[in-house]
């Protein structure tokens, strides 16, 4: 990392901080918060946490700049069951077409990068000082505990994107992306990826201990539970098979499937049953067109909604039972979806994602017990329990499609069976880029309804590819001479 953009990264939290205490903003201007003032007491520590939550859907530079959901929709973007419908009007297309992840001057692709930096910066804040705060002790074990979780998450974004796919069989001694534990304002080098996830797994661990019995005040808090599916998801991009069992396991205890009925209300409520996490948009805090469902839903009448509704690929949706309620979230022929007026309807269009009202604010999922239950049924079979794998994947499929019948599948045709239920199942939640690169598999859009158009014929990328690492930012690249670009 740079001096210049520590320096960036360090006055953030000020402005995070001043967005979530009223009371504050009375007493403090926002362009001057020491973090002596913010750390003086307990009250100000939360404020610290809070504005981390915070900082996942504010608006940033450009309307494709909405926080994590805006990452979420990329990250799908470069896969293969997000379908564009239309060019619209050109937000995301580029995207779309893997041309902006790999031009070092796009905003999207700096956007990307400082978000994650943005929220270590904030968490070594916490980390830092938390332990010296005046306060009850198991308050401050639970922000620290937090703060932990977040960093590990960041890092472990941050990682996929901008290094090679990390390989169990190797060493890992490729680069990934600068460890900043503290806020120096130092230069520093890009760490090894096996570096890197020694810290991923190191502050997630810590973060499990700091939460146990942590239920998280609501659901954009980040409780034990929500620390344990991080800890899953980092062990399953590790091909750490018993780990990522282990804790998907944990991680979804006590948690409830979603009826059928729930499923079909829009995905934009934190209270769902299944969800283990989630942003929770308040009200008075709307991003108008910067929203996750300024571009995902089917209804809120952005023109990006009315010009380009997003449809799911056509041969993934046709491998739904009939009675598969995920089938009811989709229209094969583009009918009996509630489009904004004067918006165009497509083929397999979604209606999934729905804003409840005239506005186009709605909660993001971003972690759900369907998500646990296929990392398990994962893991399992790749540890060759077939039978306990087959038993997972039912608990979940029989929730969605009450006449699913237990898979006698084995092997390979039993993980494909988990990995197309796992497409279909958390379509537009952000995971297609990430599994396609953890598995070293091709981007192929062939055969479905991908538009050759609309992908500038980007319709097939080979596994182990250059353009699967992100490029760094020309910025950061200009300002930090230890910084080694990937491969042009």
């Amino acid at each position: 990392m740079t001096k210049k953009i520590l320096s960036i990264l360090i006055v953030i939290p000020v402005l995070i901080f001043s967005s979530c205490s009223k009371d504050y903003l009375e007493t403090n201007p926002t362009d001057a918060y020491p973090s002596g003032s913010v750390f003086s007491n307990i009250a100000g520590a939360w404020s610290a946490i809070n504005g981390i939550h915070r900082s996942l859907y504010i608006q940033y530079d450009s309307q494709d700049q909405g926080g994590q959901g805006s990452i979420m929709i990329n990250n799908d973007m470069l896969g293969d069951d997000l379908v564009m419908t239309a060019a619209g009007n050109g937000w995301f297309n580029s995207q779309y077409q893997w041309v902006t992840h790999r031009t070092t001057s796009a905003g999207f692709l700096k956007y990307t990068y400082y978000f994650y930096y943005k929220i270590i910066a904030n968490a070594n804040m916490i980390i830092t000082n938390i332990d010296n705060v005046d306060g009850d002790p198991a308050e401050k074990k639970i922000i620290k505990g937090q703060a932990l979780a977040y960093r590990s998450w960041a890092y472990w974004n941050l990682v996929q994107m901008y290094g090679k796919r990390f390989d169990a069989t190797g060493n890992n001694s490729q680069l990934g992306v600068p460890l900043v534990l503290t806020n120096t304002v130092e230069p520093l080098p890009r760490a090894t990826v096996a570096q890197v996830y020694t810290q991923i797994n190191h502050d997630i661990d810590s973060a499990v201990v700091n939460l146990a019995g942590y239920n998280g005040d609501n659901r954009s808090h980040i409780s034990v539970q929500v620390a344990k599916g991080i800890k899953a998801r980092i062990a399953l991009t590790q091909q750490d098979w018993a780990t990522a069992e282990k804790y998907a396991a944990e991680a979804r205890a006590g948690v409830s499937l979603m009826s059928n009925a729930d499923y079909l209300k829009g995905f934009n409520d934190y209270n769902n049953a299944e969800w283990i996490w989630g942003s929770h948009h308040i009200a008075e805090q709307t991003t108008y067109f910067y929203s996750f469902y300024a571009f995902m839903s089917a209804n809120y009448n952005s023109s990006n909604i009315r010009t380009n509704p997003k449809a799911i690929n056509s041969v993934i949706y046709e491998k739904m039972g009939p009675a598969d309620v995920r089938r009811q979230v989709f229209s094969p022929d583009g009918t009996n979806v509630p489009v904004p007026s004067g918006g165009i309807t497509a083929p397999y269009i979604n209606k999934k994602f729905l804003v409840a009202t005239s506005g186009s604010n709605g909660d993001v999922p971003l972690m759900r017990a369907a998500e646990m239950y296929l990392i398990e049924a994962e893991a399992k079979v790749r540890q060759n329990d077939n039978a306990g794998a087959a038993d997972v994947l039912y608990t979940l499929m029989v929730n969605r499609d009450p006449n699913y019948v237990k898979s006698t599948n084995t092997g390979e045709a039993l993980l494909e069976e988990i990995l197309v239920n796992r497409r279909i199942e958390l379509w537009g939640e952000g995971f297609r880029f990430y599994d396609l690169k953890r598995m070293n598999q091709a981007l192929d859009r062939r055969g479905a309804n991908h538009s050759p158009t609309l992908t500038n014929n980007l319709m097939q990328v080979p596994a182990g590819d250059i353009r699967w690492e992100f490029l760094f930012p020309q910025d950061e690249i200009n300002a930090n001479g230890n910084i080694q670009q990937n491969d042009l």
